[in-house]
């Protein structure tokens, strides 16, 4: 969607914040999960002592089956979504998510003060990560369809505010750690932080058709009034040129005979209204998913193949890297070398392409690029990943493994922002909520591979 001429000021640039906030609310169940697997593998893997050293009871893979536990349901609602967002109103699915996430979230907080069986908390735990995420993916899919009908840098704008909420989950996570309180006390401020993000990314949305700028653009009927108007006027006019032509011309073949005076079309004759009612069905009529498929599939791919590389060997792999220096920083090196830094750098990268996106959309360059990023998966299974069977450890240092993980999420962050961005461009605006809903769908089915291979590969190291 381009910015119109006709269009209201943001003024305050309320809207873009609006969706800053909506973009961050997207992520928050599944960064603040992924973010708290200390406490939750501190609280299923007890440990006992057998022939004089410690081993674990039960090894329950938290981290592997949180992953593939939040990005399953996520690539199944978005596909329902893809297919079903017509038929639920835009406010039941954003505001009806929105609040069952705020509950499931209110939930987690309470069990960090109850005492469970180690199976039981498992099990309530996988169950709470399955419909938080489900919610989430209903959520995500209907807002990328939103913001997708407004001018193409609010889809960047929303893509960084999901990047900053994995810095938010981070920092929640690091405030925790420092802080003297008790472990209980300290996982509970930390679940309480996105009960309070939620809120206030629904009460943002609740803002949204207060704004005269996004009323603009979100009135759906009005957008494509709008744009079947502007090609309707442009076929009037190559009408009316045509008909002045041809008036001439029958006038010059005429010359001489009484009746073969120039004739011209005179503006606003009744001929200018007859435009095949077909060709104006045509344009009003919104494209089959399989159509904007076809336009799109290059960017679905993208975005795809970006997330299975990055959801592989993040966080199932890298959350298990060891630092060479014991001590207190051994206790904020996973939060600052694994979460924090991808986060940030992962945010870094999506902002990027609010100030210049390259290769453009149409560039066989970019689809290259994306598929170059594979070359992270062997770089971080070989870091000091512990324990481990069969790979050497090639990069030991912390440094190493800080610098890897800095261009992987640049590149990551930076690549999903620009497939998210250049999608909703290569279709018309009134299909561009369609594309939307299908790159959510393309980025869970991404996620959902990723997790997947995540299992394989952490045998491997």
């Amino acid at each position: 969607m381009k910015d119109r001429t006709d269009a209201p000021r943001d003024r305050g640039w309320l809207v873009g914040i609006t969706f800053f906030i909506l973009g961050l609310g997207t992520l928050l169940p599944w960064n603040f999960f992924m973010t708290a697997s200390m406490y939750f593998n501190r609280r299923l893997n007890k440990t006992e002592w057998s022939n004089g050293t410690v081993v674990v009871q039960k090894e329950y893979y938290f981290n592997n089956w949180m992953t593939l536990l939040s990005q399953l349901p996520l690539l199944l609602c978005t596909l329902l979504n893809s297919f079903f967002y017509q038929r639920i109103s835009e406010m039941v699915r954003i505001a009806g998510s929105l609040v069952f996430i705020l509950v499931l979230f209110i939930l987690t907080a309470i069990l960090v003060k109850v005492t469970m069986e180690e199976d039981c908390f498992f099990s309530v735990t996988m169950a709470t990560i399955w419909f938080i995420n489900s919610f989430g993916a209903v959520l995500q899919g209907s807002l990328f369809g939103l913001v997708g009908l407004l001018p193409q840098r609010y889809s960047a704008v929303f893509m960084s505010g999901q990047g900053l909420a994995g810095t938010f989950a981070a920092l929640a996570m690091l405030v925790s750690i420092a802080s003297d309180t008790d472990l209980e006390t300290a996982a509970l401020g930390y679940f309480i932080t996105p009960c309070v993000g939620t809120l206030l990314t629904l009460l943002s949305y609740l803002l949204l058709p207060r704004l005269k700028f996004a009323r603009f653009y979100l009135d759906k009927s009005r957008s494509y009034e709008v744009e079947t108007t502007d090609e309707l006027l442009k076929a009037e006019r190559d009408t009316e040129q045509n008909g002045k032509l041809k008036g001439k011309a029958n006038g010059s073949l005429a010359n001489g005979d009484a009746s073969g005076e120039e004739v011209e079309v005179e503006e606003g004759s009744p001929k200018h209204n007859f435009l095949p009612l077909e060709q104006a069905e045509d344009r009003d009529r919104k494209s089959t998913v399989m159509e904007v498929f076809k336009k799109i599939w290059v960017m679905a791919f993208c975005v795809v193949f970006v997330f299975t590389v990055t959801l592989a060997v993040f966080p199932a792999i890298t959350v298990d890297v060891k630092t060479i220096y014991p001590g207190k920083w051994e206790s904020y090196f996973i939060s600052v070398c694994c979460f924090l830094i991808f986060n940030v750098c992962d945010w870094i990268g999506r902002t990027v392409t609010t100030l210049f996106q390259w290769p453009p959309k149409e560039s066989r360059l970019f689809p290259v690029l994306v598929v170059s990023r594979v070359v992270f998966v062997p770089l971080l299974m070989l870091c000091n990943v512990q324990s481990r069977s069969y790979l050497p450890v090639f990069f030991s240092h912390d440094a190493a493994f800080a610098f890897i993980m800095i261009l992987f999420s640049l590149s990551s962050g930076y690549c999903v922002c620009l497939s998210m961005s250049y999608a909703p461009q290569l279709v018309a605006s009134k299909d561009a909520e369609t594309a939307g809903a299908l790159m959510t769908f393309f980025l869970g089915l991404g996620l959902s591979i990723g997790a997947g291979f995540s299992f394989l590969l952490r045998l491997l190291v």
